[in-house]
Order: structure tokens, then C-alpha cells, then sequence
């Protein structure tokens, strides 16, 4: 049987994910890693208004 995964692992996890997500919709480091770290944030939105051409300034102020 694996063993379980802690709240932090999970949390861990999925901020990494969310910041692979974002990082490859064209986000810089360190603002993939601010908004993966939002969960408030919609990560389809966020990523969508990049691939629509909004800056990532824009987004930002949309997002934000």
C-alpha cells in the first residue's frame, strides 16, 4: 500500500502544477509563481488571455 501523501506534499504538488501550467502559457518565473500560488485565480482564464495576445501586464490587471 503507498504510503499517504501530507496536506503540505498536496499543496506542493499542485502549486508546481499550476506553475508548469502557467510558465508554459508564457507567464515570466516569477509571475507564474505569484499566481500559482492564488488559488483564487483561474487557471484556464489566466492562461487563455495569453494565448488570446493579451500582454501579461493586461492579464495581470484582469486577473488581479
Amino acid at each position: 500500500m503507498p504510503a499517504a501523501i501530507s496536506s503540505d506534499e498536496e499543496v506542493l504538488r499542485l502549486h508546481l502544477w499550476r506553475f508548469s501550467e502557467l510558465e508554459r502559457a508564457g507567464y515570466p518565473p516569477n509571475v507564474a509563481s505569484m499566481l500559482a500560488g492564488r488559488g483564487l485565480v483561474d487557471l484556464h482564464a489566466a492562461c487563455d488571455l495569453l494565448d488570446k495576445g493579451c500582454s501579461v501586464e493586461k492579464a495581470l490587471a484582469i486577473l488581479l
